[in-house]
């Protein structure tokens, strides 16, 4: 080993050209007694080797390193020290380096493997003799293995999330990003759910921040246990998580695997030795169709998960082109609606809630209705979500009390109003004020005014709720419990709130008289739990005799729906109360039809080099009825274009004069609010290069193009969509 060290520095020491001062000089014993230093230093050794690149030497300190110290000696530098995958410079490979024969330098390199693994910086330069002969290369090697770790950790927290090990925004912004990049050339797919916990901030607000930090780890958990693949999920802060599944695009298993996500995360918890609920909701964009870019397939993603919390929550909901519209609409929903009470545009309709047994009207439910100067008469589905999100509610709250009991107290008759009241206006403290001056300014009766109050109370206000429900109580109003069972029912809110009456929620009524229907049995168990605590019951929207019949079977005391009325202007409520027994005759449908999606819009038909425009009137997963066509023989194939990139094959199956019966090659699935979608869909690339222009959707699908008898063709573009859409060859999205 001496040799060899000598050899080193020899070939180390400085050469002579005449330019070195006297104090920079090293003599070639100075050079050796400086080698011995270093090679003795912890994780820093000298290297050679012979013209083939075989181990010649290697340093005592980093010999003890290996793997297996004792076969160094003989096999190849390329053997000992193996290239990295993320080598720097440009990744240089040893093997390159050596085969040059001139100097490399911090040369990234390890030894051993997986836990044995050690990291290396090898730098060396080439040897020759007098002549001008190879000789082999001599260098130095430091290691690194600490510093390594140390930066590989600090990589992996850079793109892992600290408290769920998932990936984190930034890491997934960059895998969309890279994947969309690869996959926009060849149109290929990939999907991104948005996923959104439900009723998560309640678990922070009683059971604290670790609480919630244990819930988020075992929701991660979950996920991992249905996707598998933990490089598809990313927790993006808070309690939203994002997946992506890069070549997914049928629409049916995207809505499964939603469905199925939904399901395993409404599962109970136990944290820190408390039993949790939450939900979840879910939104769907898929590229190219929803977006090639990572910011607009985000976004869209984005606006379908909004879409889903805002139609019930624990729902999956695809992005269509229609949210974006929704979106600026809600918009100016919102800046409208901070100015419809100042305008007056806000109105309050009645409807009459019946006494089972005997059909006498005994109250009104008040239902906040707003006549938009420009849109007419506004859902309040639409504008409750706005209001309760900025804040609008509370003022909204207020004027819905202040007019209800007004109105109320004009009636002839003592009958009771009932108001629902929003959890977020329920927690503010001013409430209970604002109830007493609404019946102090009106002079009506406290037990004529019931309050509606939904279970999310309870979540929202925990113990705060009790001290509430006391005060409101000793005003004299009556409390309803709004919804019962659809939300978060447990039977310590009926033992701890003095409630008069447990509303029984229409999506019990609905299918209850079907056969095998478990409805029937809640209704019962709930209609027995209120006698128990001496409470009244009113089940909502009855609209037929058969249900109507169960409800006063079943003992049910109050109904309300369109079996006996619909919502009425407080003129015609007026007219009603001022009957001495106003009483309400029962008219409607005998018994509750299944479900049926009719509608009434156009959609086109293609076949062959043509394409009709059609007026679709019946839908279901399995086939369509259409209208406009005349003289198709049973057996026509046609391609049926819904817009939006959705096309289906569907067979002529019977006809009725120009009414056609299509059964589908496959069939529709569900698209998260109740409707029906394709499970893929056409990419605009495919649609525009088969011959449709830009717009055809606007021109074609929502205004009708040529006439509606049908026996004029209209040529959309050429056969090529339409004969690959039915031999099923077209490119998708």
């Amino acid at each position: 080993m001496a040799w060899n060290i000598a050899r080193i520095a020899k070939r180390s020491a400085p050469r002579s050209n005449g330019e070195f001062t006297a104090q920079s000089a090293m003599s070639s014993a100075q050079a050796l007694s400086f080698c011995r230093i270093v090679e003795n230093l912890d994780g820093i050794g000298f290297w050679s080797t012979d013209t083939d690149g075989n181990v010649l030497h290697l340093s005592g300190k980093a010999m003890t390193r290996l793997p297996d110290p004792g076969s160094a000696f003989g096999q190849p530098l390329t053997a000992l020290f193996m290239q990295i995958d993320d080598a720097g410079e440009s990744g240089r490979s040893l093997r390159f380096a050596l085969s040059r024969r001139s100097r490399f330098e911090r040369l990234a390199v390890c030894t051993g493997q997986e836990e044995n693994r050690r990291w290396w910086l090898l730098s060396g330069e080439a040897q020759f003799d007098n002549a001008q002969h190879f000789t082999g290369f001599s260098g130095i090697c430091s290691e690194i293995t600490d510093d390594r770790r140390i930066a590989e950790e600090n990589a992996k927290a850079a793109m892992h999330d600290p408290l769920t090990g998932l990936l984190n925004r930034r890491q997934m912004t960059r895998k969309i990003e890279r994947t969309l990049s690869a996959y926009r050339p060849h149109k290929r797919p990939c999907a991104t759910l948005l996923i959104d916990l439900d009723r998560f901030k309640q678990v922070n607000d009683t059971l604290g921040h670790s609480a919630g930090d244990a819930l988020l780890k075992q929701v991660s958990e979950r996920l991992l246990t249905i996707l598998k693949d933990p490089e598809t999920v990313c927790r993006l802060g808070g309690d939203e998580f994002q997946v992506l599944l890069p070549d997914v695009e049928d629409r049916g298993d995207l809505g499964n695997l939603a469905e199925r996500i939904i399901a395993m995360i409404s599962q109970p918890y136990s944290v820190e030795g408390s039993r949790c609920i939450i939900g979840a909701s879910v939104g769907i964009a898929i590229s190219p169709f929803d977006g090639t870019e990572t910011d607009e397939l985000l976004r869209n993603a984005d606006l379908a998960l909004y879409a889903a919390k805002h139609g019930g929550r624990g729902a999956f909901r695809f992005f269509s082109r229609e949210l974006l519209t929704a979106a600026e609409d809600r918009r100016q929903l919102e800046e409208d609606l901070h100015d419809a009470i100042n305008r007056g545009e806000f109105v309050l309709h009645y409807q009459p809630i019946v006494q089972c047994s005997t059909h006498a009207v005994t109250g009104a439910e008040a239902l906040i209705r707003w006549n938009h100067p420009e849109q007419g008469q506004i859902s309040p589905s639409l504008f409750i979500p706005i209001a309760e999100e900025s804040a609008l509610i509370r003022r909204i709250g207020d004027w819905v009390l202040r007019t209800a009991c007004m109105e109320a107290a004009q009636w002839p008759r003592a009958l009771r109003v009932a108001v629902n009241i929003s959890p977020t206006h329920f927690s503010d403290p001013g409430f209970p004020a604002s109830v007493t001056q609404a019946l102090a300014a009106s002079g009506l009766d406290p037990d004529r005014l019931e309050l509606e109050i939904t279970e999310g109370v309870f979540l929202a206000q925990g113990d705060e709720a009790d001290a509430r429900f006391k005060t409101l109580k000793a005003l004299g109003v009556r409390l309803a419990l709004d919804d019962f069972g659809t939300g978060y029912s447990s039977l310590g809110y009926l033992k701890s709130a003095p409630f008069d009456k447990i509303k029984i929620d229409q999506s019990f009524v609905k299918g209850a008289t079907q056969t095998g229907s478990r409805n029937r049995a809640i209704i019962a168990a709930i209609v027995a739990l209120a006698q128990a605590l001496e409470m009244e019951t009113t089940a909502e929207g009855i609209e037929t005799h058969d249900q109507l019949d169960l409800m006063r079977e079943l003992g049910v005391s109050q109904v309300q729906g369109y079996i006996y009325s619909r919502p009425l202007q407080p003129e015609a409520f007026l007219d009603g109360a001022r009957q001495t027994d106003w009483g309400i005759e029962p008219e409607g449908p005998a018994c509750q039809r299944q479900d049926r999606v009719s509608l009434f819009r156009w959609i086109g038909a293609i076949h062959e080099d043509f394409y009709y425009p059609v007026v679709l009137r019946n839908l279901s997963t399995t086939g369509a009825l259409i209208e406009g066509l005349e003289d198709v023989p049973v057996g026509t194939r046609f391609v049926v274009y819904f817009g939006e990139g959705q096309l289906e094959v569907a067979t002529v199956r019977r006809i009725t004069g120009d009414k056609l019966g299509l059964e589908f090659d496959k069939t529709l699935v569900n698209d998260g609010t109740g409707g029906l979608c394709t499970r893929t869909r056409i990419s605009p690339y495919d649609l525009i290069s088969a011959g449709l222009p830009p717009d055809f959707e606007a021109s074609t699908i929502r205004t009708p193009i040529g006439p509606r008898d049908g026996k004029v063709c209209v040529p959309a573009f050429t056969s090529t969509i339409g004969r690959k859409a039915i031999w099923g060859t077209q490119g998708t999205s």
